[in-house]
């Protein structure tokens, strides 16, 4: 994710109970490695930026809540299109943290309410979401029949409080709680069905993250970013951090915007934690003023052929962060399609 940029103001829970029957059971399952494998959607906010649209910092892709909401829609449902399970609301920067920068504080509850209620729109109005409809996909002259996943998932996205990339910015304790408390309540009562803690730099923020989520009853996932083998960004062990958010709860762990590259070390390290994974790699590299720059270091194919051995050990949430597009996802949805078939 790009680098980014309150007192806790009580937040009324949902009116309705979350769906704790089949649909969750369901999702919890395939988390946690039984079926097949979860496909998660990739880039907002570089998608905004490749659009054309405003993603300077602090706001990032919030810029597009408050100019062009219908843009955010539109980026949820291509990559419902494409085949995505699991599309991620544009919470990445709706914090209060984030929006106090450019006097926006009180505005936390609505734009992360308006987040996820587009990507619910989206998955709700996109083809064979309900299941009924079979897609068809061209890949080099091959025709695949690929039946509609059936049931989808919005996730809330609740990244670091700070910049993706500075652990040395990791606010104390008391803030790390008090907000990550207060933006897990927000995607609950917005009506998440699975909170995506991503791109965190150090053990005591993904901590702290995790131990808000699991207030929420909400199932939730964690991705680390490391780029040295068997350490996060912190210098910390990767390894005792994955462990630590299991413990807490974490129904799948792993690794988001990292560059391919670096993947194959982090896959060693996870797999014997025998639990489902998380694998979502960026392609390209942070930026100070517009947040993310993309490059075209692998097309479609080959970057779902990137992410084949960590479906091979077990991963479980598959899919594409920052610089990726619905070619991206969709490369990946016929891999999967034709692994279930082999």
């Amino acid at each position: 994710m790009p680098r980014g940029h309150g007192q806790h103001d009580r937040v009324e829970p949902r009116a309705s109970k979350r769906d704790g029957g089949s649909a969750e059971a369901e999702l919890l399952a395939r988390l946690a490695g039984r079926g097949r494998p979860l496909l998660l959607d990739g880039a907002t906010g570089s998608e905004l930026e490749r659009a054309g649209l405003a993603t300077g910092l602090p706001l990032w892709s919030t810029h597009a809540l408050l100019e062009s909401p219908e843009r955010v829609g539109e980026i949820h449902a291509a990559y419902a299109r494409a085949g995505a399970e699991i599309v991620t609301a544009n919470t990445f920067r709706t914090q209060r943290r984030t929006l106090a920068r450019v006097g926006l504080a009180d505005q936390d509850a609505p734009l992360t309410q308006q987040a996820v209620g587009l990507a619910r729109s989206a998955m709700r109005e996109s083809p064979g979401c309900d299941g009924d409809r079979s897609a068809r996909d061209v890949d080099g002259g091959r025709e695949h029949d690929r039946q509609a996943t059936g049931r989808r998932w919005v996730a809330g996205s609740l990244p670091p409080l700070e910049d993706c990339y500075r652990p040395d910015l990791v606010p104390e304790e008391a803030s790390l709680a008090r907000e990550h408390g207060r933006q897990a309540e927000l995607l609950a009562a917005a009506g998440v069905d699975l909170i995506l803690i991503e791109t965190m730099n150090s053990r005591r923020e993904a901590r702290a993250a995790a131990q808000a989520a699991a207030l929420t009853g909400l199932p939730f996932v964690v991705g680390f970013v490391s780029w040295t083998p068997g350490q996060l960004l912190s210098g910390e062990s990767f390894s005792e951090a994955a462990r630590e958010v299991l413990d807490l709860g974490a129904a799948s762990v792993g690794v988001n915007c990292v560059p391919p590259a670096s993947l194959d070390a982090s896959r060693r390290k996870l797999r014997t934690l025998g639990v489902g994974l998380l694998v979502s790699p960026n392609l390209g590299q942070p930026d100070d003023t517009t947040g993310f720059r993309r490059q075209d270091v692998a097309g479609p194919h080959g970057f779902a052929e990137a992410l084949a051995p960590w479906l091979d050990d077990g991963a479980s949430l598959v899919g594409g962060c920052c610089g990726t597009t619905p070619d991206h996802i969709r490369a990946l949805a016929r891999m999967l399609a034709d692994r279930a078939v082999d």
